[in-house]
């Protein structure tokens, strides 16, 4: 417990610039606090005390502003940097070394039974204010960008922007997205789309005042 504690401080440092100490974060992050108490709150769901787990998981919705369902599984040195707003679901998964931002949703359409949510895989990068919505995964190494809504899988070492979220990379290799912490460097496809239908208008024009021109002569 320990061990994982503090390797969940390190994590933190490692990625937040104003995190000052280990001694800091754990009394004033509230990702941190989120975390510790769905730890608790995990442990008697699996152990069938799902009243009491409720009972903390809503305290921890309370006190830090982050609802994590007790049913929900979390990987190993998760970090929640600034985490007002964050939703995870029952069925949701997490994986190690991931990085979640305020706003995040981690949710269900309403359609599906049993396995309801998504899961996340390792050392993924959900940017502020995006939704993944359904039961499939994430792959390792992904990152979502802010307000994206994700509605489909997503294959490992990919980007995915937009309303519905679309893949706009994949590398080749493994990156570390969620180190990286790049939100603004990412294509968007309704840019590409608008910028190509201006080309194919400029194209147009063109032919029509040289069409005009011809008749003109």
């Amino acid at each position: 417990m320990f061990q994982a504690l503090n390797e969940t401080l390190e994590a933190y440092q490692r990625r937040d610039p104003a995190a000052r100490s280990k001694l800091e974060i754990f009394l004033l992050y509230q990702g941190v606090h989120a975390t510790l108490y769905h730890r608790l709150a995990h442990w008697l769901y699996c152990h069938n005390r799902k009243f009491l787990a409720r009972c903390v998981s809503q305290w921890s919705r309370f006190w830090t502003g982050i609802e994590i369902h007790p049913g929900a599984k979390i990987g190993r040195r998760l970090v929640i940097d600034h985490g007002m707003g964050i939703v995870i679901g029952e069925t949701a998964e997490v994986g190690d070394d991931c990085l979640i931002y305020h706003g995040v949703t981690l949710g269900g359409t309403g359609k599906d039974q049993g396995k309801r949510h998504p899961t996340v895989g390792n050392n993924v990068l959900l940017s502020c204010g995006a939704k993944v919505l359904g039961p499939f995964r994430i792959g390792d190494n992904a990152r979502i960008a802010s307000n994206a809504v994700v509605l489909s899988e997503v294959p490992p070492d990919a980007t995915a922007v937009g309303i519905p979220a679309q893949i706009v990379r994949i590398a080749g290799h493994a990156t570390h997205y969620a180190d990286e912490v790049d939100q603004t460097s990412v294509e968007d496809p309704m840019l590409e789309r608008v910028a190509a239908l201006s080309q194919r208008l400029e194209l147009l024009e063109r032919l029509l005042d040289e069409k005009f021109l011809e008749q003109k002569s």
